[in-house]
């Protein structure tokens, strides 16, 4: 076990030290301040990074499998709606709701 100052913690996470200084701050690190310093041990930071990793991976959904729900068929949802589907819906929302300028705006 060895204890770390903010520098070598960050460089340990790769992460700037700033930000971990905001995560040791705010409690989201394992971390210390007994004095003027913030203290870390690498064998916290490890697990809090292990710990991270794990949480990430769980949340990736899989790949080429839509996210649907059979439960509520009469719920009005996203759908499973292919992206190219998607696409077009949102364009024909996001279509502007006037018609088309005239090509001219001399008047006779």
């Amino acid at each position: 076990m060895r204890t770390l100052d903010l520098t070598e913690a960050s460089a340990f996470l790769r992460m700037h030290p700033e930000t971990l200084r905001r995560l040791a701050a705010a409690g989201e690190i394992p971390s210390a301040k007994p004095g003027k310093h913030w203290v870390f041990i690498d064998e916290d930071l490890a697990n809090w990074l292990r710990s991270r990793y794990a949480v990430t991976a769980r949340a990736a959904e899989p790949r080429g499998q839509p996210t649907c729900s059979t439960a509520d068929p009469t719920a009005v949802s996203g759908g499973c709606d292919s992206p190219r589907q998607t696409a077009k819906k949102y364009a024909s929302l996001l279509a502007p709701k006037t018609s088309k300028p005239p090509r001219s705006t001399k008047r006779c």
